[in-house]
């Protein structure tokens, strides 16, 4: 069965993307712990980013990589932060989240309330920077 971000890649369920090339995407997370935060992820569904091989891991990092620095050009921050944990959906990502201090990295604090014209204002400034 396909994971729930297998459906984003393929369109059958809508997000707010910021970046793809041929083998990665890249949107917001609609629950974020900042504003800006994204997930990036490889189109293959691979269950753990510690099962991808290492040229596409290198990659994948390379991608992410782009992607803040699009997020820094986006959203004020000191730096972006960058969490794998891997449990919350079997399909490897790496969250890329905007920061000024390091709670703000913490997962179990309150979160900010977004409304989808922010999501969708914050995809665009983001992908606008993306290069």
């Amino acid at each position: 069965m396909a994971s729930i971000f297998s459906k984003i890649v393929a369109g059958e369920i809508p997000c707010y993307k910021v970046a793809e090339d041929e083998e990665f995407f890249a949107f917001l997370d609609i629950s974020p712990v900042a504003i800006g935060h994204t997930l990036v992820i490889p189109k293959k569904e691979i269950n753990y980013i510690f099962d991808i091989d290492d040229a596409m891991l290198g990659r994948m990092m390379a991608f992410a990589k782009r992607v803040a620095r699009a997020q820094e050009a986006a959203i004020p921050c000191k730096r972006i932060g960058m969490a794998v944990m891997g449990l919350e959906v079997p399909h490897a990502h790496i969250h890329l989240i905007p920061i000024t201090k390091e709670s703000d990295m913490y997962f179990g604090g309150k979160k900010p309330e977004v409304t989808q014209d922010m999501l969708t204002e914050t995809a665009a400034s983001i992908r606008s920077n993306f290069k």
